[in-house]
């Protein structure tokens, strides 16, 4: 008993458990969360090691080699939005004889937002137009979009734009006209979401957010600030995190 006991005890000493949020976590919904152990022992490896978090959702871990890591995932879910946290995990081994199970709860500091729970929506005033603004597109002279026609070089063009091959042709300089193409901006008034509480208009303003961010720019109207439009997966996190924050102070 007492060489087992020693035994089990150093097969979970110097093991260190650490949480990895990912970048999106809704809220009601399951999420993936990395969970590596490091084992600090520079001569001996760690057997049948079980590391879970605080509702019992956790991994199993065979071998853990002498001085070096492992990870694995665990599906968390938080029925909130908001700030949420994990503030312990319990690393248990039934080594070396699987009669006793030894364990060892160690705290940890993951903190994170959890993004509201995403339910469809659609853009404010539901109109035919609207719901095809995001592939809309204005066109005028610009450098980004595609050649639209030829015209005489007015001096005022800058040089990369001259089309040198068709200019050596003859006595006149020829400039090609670019079509600018950009992509309508979108700003969503939490007011005016559907939804019979605050709740299920968070819920569909982060929809929105969610399929927009990435193809145009969006923008937030939370009561009297805004949040200008942009245009990026950051952008759009940014967004997901003051929707998920709104209305909980």
């Amino acid at each position: 008993m007492t060489v087992t006991g020693i035994a089990g005890m150093q097969n979970i000493k110097g093991l260190i458990p650490e949480l990895l949020p990912p970048e999106e976590i809704f809220a009601g919904v399951a999420t993936p969360f990395r969970l590596r152990i490091h084992n600090s022992k520079r001569w001996l490896p760690s057997f049948l090691i079980r590391a879970e978090c605080e509702d019992g959702q956790g991994v199993s871990i065979p071998l853990l080699p002498r001085a070096n890591s492992v990870t694995g995932y665990v599906a968390l879910t938080f029925p909130r939005r908001g700030h949420a946290s994990i503030s312990r995990i319990t690393i248990s081994s039934a080594f070396p004889v699987n009669f006793f199970t030894r364990y060892w709860i160690f705290p940890v500091e993951a903190t994170f937002v959890v993004f509201p729970h995403l339910t469809q929506g659609q853009v404010s005033g539901d109109g035919l137009e609207n719901r095809q603004s995001g592939g809309s597109v204005r066109h005028g002279r610009g450098l980004d979009g595609e050649l639209e026609r030829i015209s005489v070089y007015s001096g005022s063009e800058p040089l990369r734009m001259i089309h040198w091959k068709l200019s050596a042709r003859g006595n006149d300089l020829f400039v090609k006209d670019i079509g600018r193409q950009t992509a309508t901006s979108l700003v969503i008034d939490i007011e005016k979401q559907a939804g019979q509480n605050l709740e299920e208009r968070v819920s569909r303003a982060a929809w929105l957010v969610r399929r927009w961010a990435r193809e145009r720019p969006v923008g937030l109207k939370l009561d009297t600030r805004t949040i200008a439009p942009a245009a990026g997966h950051r952008h759009g996190l940014k967004l997901l995190t003051e929707l998920a924050l709104y209305g909980l102070d």
